[in-house]
């Protein structure tokens, strides 16, 4: 069965560059683009544990009647014919359904802000809701279009790391793309991490396709990011704590996240590991 990314286009030049890091990650890894088009500022996405409302800005109502076409001739320079869909499904008249039995889906840092609030170092509420409940990877874009030609996943040994790199693992055998790993081996020798890889069955895998294994002993952390590859895709395991107002990433993740530019794919707690 085919794999299918969701993405929530604004017919916009910063939803353009948006829509082209989606058209990107499709074309490179054989998944289907399905396309919406808001009709209204707000929808809703049932998970198993939650209900994620989203309330989007009014950019996302730009020139609704050629909104489709723009993402149309986007989608067909990468030879792709996307899925335009229209809910079905209602909650309230102006609260449409949106399915949510995807394999990704497509976000910028934040859905729900104008441009001028957008910037590094910032995860909208709404992505933070979806990447706590959803069941499948969140595709986090850069601000500009920018391909990817290495897969870098981010692992501390974690159970929801190890997750991550099953992701990082198919994607890169996907791609065919270079696979690099990166760990801060400050608070743990090599031994746990080889016993972590071990018992989650990554280890032969890790042994066979990781082109290099970037261990950070020194502090500070930052620092060392200037060494993982500009043109990667990060892949990195988040985890929530507490209530959902207080949900939390863990401080590795949002370092990251506020200092890299790449796009990231974000492994939630509740994200399983689907791939072939």
């Amino acid at each position: 069965m085919e794999e299918r990314l969701l993405h929530v286009f604004r017919n916009t030049p910063l939803g353009r560059e948006t829509l082209l890091q989606s058209l990107y990650f499709c074309n490179t890894l054989k998944v289907g683009l399905h396309i919406y088009v808001p009709q209204t500022t707000q929808f809703l996405m049932y998970f198993d544990h939650d209900a994620v409302q989203v309330d989007l800005d009014s950019s996302y109502m730009t020139l609704p009647d050629c909104a489709q076409a723009h993402a149309a001739e986007l989608a067909k320079q990468y030879g792709l014919t996307p899925t335009f869909f229209t809910p079905k499904n209602f909650t309230a008249s102006q609260l449409p359904d949106i399915p949510s039995n995807f394999n990704y889906m497509c976000c910028p840092r934040s859905i729900t802000d104008l441009s001028s609030k957008l910037g590094l170092g910032y995860i909208g509420p709404k992505v933070r809701r979806i990447v706590k409940s959803s069941t499948f990877p969140v595709f986090l874009t850069s601000g500009v279009f920018k391909g990817w030609k290495s897969v870098a996943v981010f692992y501390g040994g974690s159970s929801n790391a190890n997750k991550a790199l099953s992701w990082g693992l198919h994607l890169s055998r996907i791609s065919g793309f270079p696979l690099d790993m990166v760990t801060s081996v400050r608070e743990h020798s090599d031994d746990y991490f080889d016993q972590e890889l071990q018992e989650a069955g990554l280890y032969d895998a890790v042994e066979q396709h990781v082109r290099h294994w970037h261990k950070i002993a020194e502090s500070p952390f930052e620092a060392h990011l200037y060494n993982v590859p500009h043109d990667a895709l990060l892949v990195l395991g988040a985890y929530g704590h507490g209530l959902i107002k207080d949900l939390l990433f863990g401080s590795k993740m949002e370092t990251i996240q506020s200092w890299m530019p790449n796009n990231i794919l974000l492994v939630g707690p509740n994200c399983g590991f689907r791939g072939a």
